[in-house]
């Protein structure tokens, strides 16, 4: 599996958000990315609301 094309940037922003090593998130397969990705944009929301 190729590593996922982010900049270094993204990926360290990422990690700290998921609270995932960037090893694993630099191979972790899209579709699971993108859906903690979605996950995390829902907290936001409803934290913004309250």
């Amino acid at each position: 599996m190729r590593p996922l094309q982010i900049s270094p940037e993204t990926a360290i922003r990422l990690s700290e958000k998921l609270g995932v090593p960037i090893e694993k998130l630099m191979h972790m397969p899209q579709h699971i990315l993108l859906e903690k990705m979605m996950e995390l944009a829902k907290e936001e929301t409803n934290n913004e609301e309250s």
